[in-house]
């Protein structure tokens, strides 16, 4: 007869995600997890295969926590510039809240740290890139369309520039105590939608 789990996979999941986080792939040991986690070295591995495996679902994890913030926040009805702007006001926000600037986020934490050599991790990333520059792109045509966005504005590079400043956002965020440097080019780059 097959033993029942002891613990929350759910809950475990999320204290590995919050781990990796703050400390980094490389800073976290099994033996952090296992202290983290609350549960033994075979549960992790039962459950969610080896250190690498178990990272590459808290980055899946961070992404669908993540995703319906800025879906709720460009998909509403209306006008959809205003929409774009709060969004990218709210990343710089968060880029310099001190409860969340040294952490970063934890996408461009991987980005920076394991995508140059690890290709399930940089394929993870790119996933989470391209639902950011989906979402913004869609809402940039749906504000071009509704004489928001001047005609002469191509929607899709402007998502892609955006996309770029808002991870170049989290790094400058987490890196300097100014948070003077992200507010300035969170504005000026938004006066690129006028």
């Amino acid at each position: 007869m097959a033993r029942t789990k002891e613990f929350d996979p759910d809950a475990a999941l999320q204290s590995a995600l919050e781990l990796f986080w703050r400390r980094g792939y490389e800073a976290t040991s099994m033996a952090d997890l296992v202290e983290a986690l609350g549960i033994g070295r075979a549960s992790i591995y039962a459950t969610f295969g080896n250190k690498h495996d178990l990272y590459l679902k808290a980055l899946e994890r961070y992404g669908k926590q993540q995703r319906p913030l800025l879906l709720a926040e460009l998909a509403q009805p209306g006008p959809a510039l205003p929409a774009v702007r709060a969004a990218v006001r709210r990343f710089g926000a968060e880029a310099t809240a001190e409860q969340r600037r040294l952490s970063g986020c934890f996408v461009t934490n991987t980005a920076a740290e394991l995508a140059p050599h690890d290709e399930a991790a940089a394929r993870g990333v790119e996933r989470s890139w391209d639902h950011v520059e989906t979402l913004l792109h869609s809402a940039l045509v749906r504000a071009q369309g509704q004489g928001e966005l001047p005609e002469d504005r191509d929607p899709l590079m402007l998502a892609r520039m955006l996309l770029v400043l808002l991870q170049g956002l989290r790094v400058v965020g987490k890196a300097s105590a100014d948070p003077a440097r992200v507010r300035d080019a969170v504005e000026q780059a938004l006066t690129l939608l006028d």
